[in-house]
């Protein structure tokens, strides 16, 4: 769990740094080459910052340990950065968006291919920084990683676009194409409805988990069988589980014949404990009910 999140620490620091480096360059090259798409990028891309401060915050706070005050942990933290990552995407969403709509009524302007190069190498770090959190983020399960590596991929189809746009706009002079002049804020349409459906799918997630929600009903299904595996076990009352973040908290009633010990008891309840938990790994803790069971039940079942 500790590598992990050092792993997850490591990633958002990355991805901090090199969203800095991102912005100064497209926000300095918007300006020196006169390049409305570099320097609309270079705005969003501001926001990223924002979001990967708050990744980062989220992150340190959810490896916390339980405390009186939260007895659960303070996995949820990352759960809140996604949501609010979701948010600065629909954000960037509208932002390309409005550029975009509002570049189609103004005169096309001229593209450099300075312009399609720092277009072109936002693109490809940006790629690379996606395939290198998003395996972190899965590896860990962590919510501020994945939501760090989903608005790299945000920023992929907005570079995307951009190299799209401006390689339009220069074969566009070369062949004489009046039209290509507006294929990046064509193409700027294109990539904010994809940013706003990844905004979307986020946000959803990140308001399930805060509310509660169950964990899919396959993963249900391994904890019950496991739970059968045992013979003492002779009735499944009930299994919940949620995820709190990076881990899971799993909820289990279950009958026991009524005549055992309270030692029996306890010892049936770690033995249920430990298989789920050495199962999955981002389990922490299952909590565990023990009810009465009888012999006659057997005979009164359907």
């Amino acid at each position: 769990m500790a590598t992990g999140h050092h792993s997850g620490l490591l990633a958002i620091w990355i991805s901090l740094i090199s969203n800095i480096v991102l912005t100064v360059m497209k926000v300095a090259a918007g300006l020196l080459l006169s390049s409305p798409v570099l320097l609309a990028d270079g705005v969003h891309n501001a926001g990223d910052i924002i979001a990967t401060i708050a990744a980062l915050t989220s992150s340190m706070i959810s490896n916390k340990p339980a405390d009186d005050d939260h007895p659960y942990g303070h996995g949820k933290a990352e759960v809140v950065a996604s949501a609010f990552v979701a948010v600065i995407l629909a954000l960037a969403a509208f932002w390309i968006a409005y550029q975009s709509i509002r570049a189609l009524f103004e005169p096309a302007g001229g593209e450099s291919w300075l312009a399609l190069g720092a277009a072109f190498l936002s693109l490809v770090w940006k790629q690379g920084l996606y395939v290198y959190t998003i395996r972190i983020g899965k590896a860990t399960n962590s919510k501020s990683v994945l939501a760090t590596a989903y608005d790299h991929l945000a920023d992929v189809y907005a570079s995307l676009a951009a190299v799209i746009g401006i390689g339009l706009g220069i074969l566009g002079e070369k062949l004489h194409w009046g039209w290509a002049a507006y294929g990046d804020p064509i193409a700027g349409i294109i990539v904010s409805l994809l940013v706003l459906k990844l905004a979307i799918e986020m946000g959803r997630e990140a308001v399930d988990i805060l509310m509660e929600h169950t964990v899919s009903p396959d993963k249900l299904a391994e904890y019950e069988a496991l739970l059968r595996s045992d013979d003492h076990v002779k009735r499944i009352d009930r299994v919940r589980a949620r995820e709190h973040g990076h881990y899971i908290i799993v909820d289990v009633r279950v009958g026991i014949p009524h005549d055992y010990t309270i030692q029996q008891g306890h010892d049936i309840s770690r033995k249920l404990k430990k298989l789920i938990m050495d199962f999955d790994p981002q389990v922490i803790e299952v909590m565990i009910h023990l009810n009465p069971w009888e012999a006659s039940e057997l005979a009164t079942a359907p």
